[in-house]
Order: C-alpha cells, then structure tokens, then sequence
C-alpha cells in the first residue's frame, strides 16, 4: 500500500476533522455497491479503509509518522530476518539431538541385529520412541477487515513475506485481535513449514458502528417526515434500502432492519438499529410553517420578517 496520506489526499499536518472528510468523501465514491463492475474501485476502497484506520489511531499515525511501523501497521526493521527467529539447529555435540536418519549410526538397530532384533540390548526396555523433527516457526501478520467486509464475511487476501498472495475466509461471529492460521506458510523446519498466524483488525466505517451483533446508525430525517411519514433512504453494509418512517415519530426512535447486521457466530445475521434524528430547518419562516401553528402571514408578521 502507498502512504495513506496519499491515498486518502491529505498533508501530513491534516488534523483528524480534514482526514474523516477526505475519507466520507472517497468511500462514497468508492464504495463497492456503487462500483459492482469495477474491481479497481473495490481495491481502492479496501486502501481506503486501511489507510483511514491508519490515520484515525493517534497512537498509530505517530508511530507511523516517526517510521516505527509501515503503511500496513508491521513494524519496520532495520535489516536481518523480519521474522525473527534464528532458524533450527541439526543437533550435534553439545546439542542434545542427534540426526541418526542421515547417514549417522542408529545404536539401536545393531543392538537389535546382535541380539535377535526383538529384545533389544539384554536388559533394556523398549527403545523410546523418537520425538518427530520440529516444524518451523510460525510467522505472525496482522490484517485490516473493512467494516462491510468483518459484517458480510466477504473473502479476505493477504500478501505474505515471500511475496505471495493468498485468499482466506473469515469466521462467523468475527471480533477485533481474533487470529486465523494459514498451514505451511511460516518459516522452513525439519518437520516441515510453520503456520501464517493472521490477526485480524476491523476498520471503522464513517456512519456506521457495531453493536454486538447489531448494526447501528443515526438517522436524521425532516420534521416533515416525522410528522407525515414517509419512506427514507437508509445506508447499510448490503447496500442502502428504503424504510418506511410511521406518522407522528418522535426524535429518538429506533426502528429495526432484520438481518443487515453482522453475521454471528452460528450463522445468521444481526439487525440494523436506526435512530431516527429529526432535523429542524433552520429558516424560522420554514420551521413555523411545518408546525402548522401559524399561518404564512402571521409567521412573518410575528418573526417581524
């Protein structure tokens, strides 16, 4: 990814209100239900997002902007292995593990040969088993979920170390720090290769918030519509609906959207929670005259307008 002040359009010295701007302003753009036939678009909102999760953590762009860490969160370091680790060792004198599968002496098998292959050496035992050769270690990433993708469960890629890219799903009932483990895609061992172990981090969305299971969102509509009804448009991460707004509905009502929320853990979906928000026109001509109390006369005759 390229510098997330580049991608999302700022300065550096951008305080936290031009950030949020530029971010509402490049996800409606870019959101992916407005671009179904474009790809790139749907790249672009993932950088985005990223970028914007990025900027929007104090503790993180100042770790960023001092070079502690990239543009994807991983610490930076200054050479060597970034994995850390020193690789394995084949064992030897002074190591406590010998190598007898390579050309070396098997002690056993002789006393075996000399003594009839079924007993073993007079007086011993059962020879212990031999402990498999440990696997390499594990090399640990960290992964940025949109808020629409942590919700919907939408295929995941990540890029890994040697360069490659692979494709990985979430699980239901996904949280913040959960870890995901891709096989064999660690570091090289004897006993074979470690694992990926991914955590994932959930990006902020600029209208929604999570609420468990539930989505949530504050609405604001017209006195108007609160007053007459109505039907408004509402975002959500499937893509906007309309909702239908009873007549006379107070400020602060909540209305609910079956199964828009985030998917849970045995499978189905959340809700979305709509806090209705009435708006007041600031014009007092207007505002009296949606209260229906005056006529437009007396209005300005009273307001002296």
């Amino acid at each position: 990814m390229a510098d997330p002040y580049s991608i999302l359009g700022v300065s550096k010295g951008a305080d936290e209100k031009a950030i949020k701007s530029a971010y509402r302003k490049l996800a409606k753009e870019l959101h992916p239900d407005k671009n179904k036939d474009n790809p790139k678009a749907s790249e672009r909102f993932s950088e985005i997002t990223q970028a914007y999760d990025l900027l929007s953590d104090p503790k993180k762009r100042g770790q960023f902007d001092r070079g502690e860490i990239d543009e994807n969160g991983q610490p930076r370091f200054a050479g060597g292995n970034p994995f850390g680790g020193g690789g394995y060792s084949q064992g030897g004198p002074g190591g406590g593990n010998f190598d007898f599968g390579s050309g070396g002496i098997d002690l056993g098998d002789i006393f075996d040969g000399l003594f009839g292959g079924g007993g073993g050496r007079p007086g011993a035992g059962p020879r212990p088993q031999q402990a498999p050769p440990p696997k390499g270690a594990n090399i640990a990433y960290e992964h940025l979920v949109s808020f629409t993708d942590a919700a919907t469960l939408a295929p995941q890629r990540i890029t890994l170390g040697d360069g490659k890219t692979v494709e990985f799903k979430l699980p239901a009932g996904l949280v913040a720090g959960q870890q995901i483990r891709i096989p064999g895609r660690g570091q090289p061992g004897p006993g074979g290769n470690g694992d990926a172990m991914v955590t994932l981090k959930l990006g902020k969305h600029p209208d929604l918030a999570r609420d468990g299971d539930h989505i949530r969102i504050d609405l604001p509509i017209s006195i108007k519509e609160a007053v007459d009804g109505g039907k408004v448009k509402v975002p959500t991460v499937d893509g906007a609906v309309m909702l239908t707004v009873p007549p006379r509905t107070n400020s602060g009502a909540v209305l609910r959207i079956k199964g828009r929320g985030f998917t849970t853990k045995s499978g189905g979906r959340g809700d979305q929670l709509v806090t209705l928000m009435i708006h007041l026109p600031s014009d007092p001509v207007e505002l009296a005259r949606l209260s229906g109390v005056l006529s437009d006369s007396n209005v300005r005759e009273n307001l002296g307008v």
